[in-house]
């Protein structure tokens, strides 16, 4: 069973690149030079590598907050 994440994608890019180019990397890495907290992860069922920003920590302790309550 997959298990779900929640990250906002900023982009998708084929696993097919050819051999020596990482695109989805070196995106994530101009993300990150402008001050984003952009990764990689490989998406297996679409057989593509997504850059992607972890949901913001205040935000996601807001919600179970309020689920809680």
């Amino acid at each position: 069973m997959a298990t779900a994440i929640s990250a906002k994608v900023l982009e998708r890019f084929p696993a097919g690149a050819p051999r020596g180019s990482w695109p989805a990397e070196e995106y994530a890495a101009r993300r990150r030079a402008e001050g984003e907290p952009a990764t990689v992860v490989m998406d297996l069922e679409s057989d593509a590598f997504l850059v992607v920003v972890p949901p913001d920590d205040d935000a996601c302790a807001s919600a179970s907050r309020r689920a809680a309550a």
